[in-house]
């Protein structure tokens, strides 16, 4: 079974080879996680190659930072105010890096997920 920052790191190539070959895109497209306690989570953005950002599929009100290392998963709650802030930065980076689509479609999910 191939850990998760391999599957991150498959989903990744693959759509970039589909969307702009040779470059890199960060974003992940409905990818779920179930928790014992909460239930499904739904990814919000990759952080880096070893982390994302996920959410409470269905109110969205709880935020988890799930880290992939060599001992497996590693789910951890974050406060509302963290994850906004960790959305907002993984922004910043996408916008420097020129990418426009994945930088868009990750402007919508913090408008979704942090407006009102």
């Amino acid at each position: 079974m191939s850990s998760y920052s391999d599957h991150l790191n498959d989903l990744s190539r693959e759509r970039s080879q589909k969307e702009t070959p040779g470059k890199t895109s960060s974003a992940v497209s409905e990818t779920y996680l179930s928790h014992p306690v909460f239930g499904l989570l739904v990814n919000l953005c990759i952080i880096d190659m070893q982390s994302a950002l996920y959410a409470s599929l269905y109110a969205k009100r709880l935020f988890f930072l799930v880290t992939a290392s060599n001992a497996g998963l590693e789910i951890n709650n974050i406060s509302r105010d963290n994850a906004r802030v960790a959305l907002e930065k993984r922004l910043a980076v996408l916008r420097k890096s020129g990418f426009n689509q994945d930088y868009e479609q990750l402007k919508g999910i913090y408008k979704n997920t942090f407006s009102g």
